[in-house]
């Protein structure tokens, strides 16, 4: 498709929709928003008139039965990840889903199967990935400024930042709680950095401690407790087939200073972390903090985007492949259940 631009459907009109999949695509010369669909015909056409995208849905199966459309973004609530992906693959449409891959590791197989099965590509949203210092962090680390990895932490915490919109609290819906939301993100981060090592064992545990009260404060306003039927905080820890490990912290809500979205990796050479980037190392018996500079900003929902469609266009390898992000729904399936189990798991 070099000389071809890509037309794109959107799945889902909500936030992650026009706030980062869309402008995302118009400023992407290779892009072309073709159609756009969300239950709320209203919305659908907010967003159309907005940026000029010819077709409205209200049902993506009409959206993805188009013979015109070469990709879809799938900005709908975990829950309806699966289904049409899954269906916009079987039609021969790339897809880009946003994060998490799918509500558990079953979905996210039955997706994974379908891109193999169709021959079309399937990239999922974790586009922190593609934010500059992250990116400038892995050539590092890939060029072996770490040497041989064992351990990592890693870490998605707030300490008064349940969201008070969409069905981020109820857990037949949403799959999790912070787990599932932000923790997906710092984790997937963290494995990217490693190499994403293949894991063996997880063990772990999510617990409620405030989202099912009134009366707690709530930073981004007060949600419906009534409804909250996820995790607030959930800890885990994984063994790798290499003998690497690492630890995962996640909260919603959490009696900690301030807010902390970082990672921390090990190795034999040297160590990494993300906020803010700075490698720890040591030559001819000085230790040394390394730190990027004069890193140019990016929007890295933006990037992600122009990501997908270059490898449209160069029919290359997706830069986040769905292979890599059931890994991931699979840690986080381990330690849901070894919450229930009170027991290491395998993976």
């Amino acid at each position: 498709m070099a000389n071809k631009k890509v037309n794109v459907g959107i799945i889902g009109a909500g936030g992650i929709a026009t706030n980062a999949h869309v402008p995302g695509y118009a400023k992407c010369p290779d892009a072309q928003l073709f159609a756009v669909c969300d239950v709320d015909e209203a919305r659908a056409k907010k967003l159309a008139e907005q940026y000029n995208i010819p077709h409205v849905f209200t049902d993506y199966r009409k959206l993805c039965a188009m013979d015109e459309l070469h990709a879809v973004s799938v900005c709908t609530p975990n829950y309806l990840h699966k289904d049409p992906a899954i269906l916009a693959l079987r039609n021969g449409k790339h897809v880009l889903c946003e994060k998490p891959l799918a509500m558990n590791g079953k979905e996210g197989e039955a997706m994974v199967k379908a891109a193999k099965e169709s021959g079309a590509k399937l990239q999922v949203g974790f586009n922190l990935r593609f934010d500059a210092n992250a990116v400038a962090m892995k050539k590092l680390i890939d060029d072996g400024a770490l040497g041989d990895i064992y351990y990592a932490r890693s870490q998605a915490l707030r300490r008064r930042g349940i969201p008070n919109w969409g069905v981020f609290g109820q857990k037949h819906l949403q799959g999790g709680g912070p787990l599932i939301d932000i923790g997906v993100h710092i984790l997937d981060l963290t494995l990217h950095m490693m190499g994403f090592p293949k894991p063996v064992s997880v063990s772990g545990a999510a617990v409620t401690k405030f989202g099912d009260k009134p009366n707690i404060f709530g930073s981004w306003g007060q949600w419906d407790w009534k409804t909250f039927t996820v995790e607030d905080f959930a800890s885990g820890y994984v063994r790798f087939e290499n003998g690497a490990t690492l630890s995962i912290e996640s909260s919603f809500c959490a009696n900690i200073e301030k807010d902390g979205f970082d990672f921390r990796i090990l190795g034999d050479k040297g160590g990494a972390q993300y906020s803010p980037p700075m490698i720890f190392s040591e030559q001819n018996m000085t230790l040394l903090n390394i730190s990027p500079v004069g890193m140019r900003p990016v929007q890295s929902h933006h990037e992600e985007v122009a990501a997908f469609i270059n490898a449209i266009q160069t029919d290359t390898p997706v830069l986040v492949p769905g292979e890599q992000a059931l890994v991931v729904t699979r840690i986080i399936d381990g330690i849901y259940k070894s919450t229930q189990l009170g027991k290491e798991v395998r993976i």
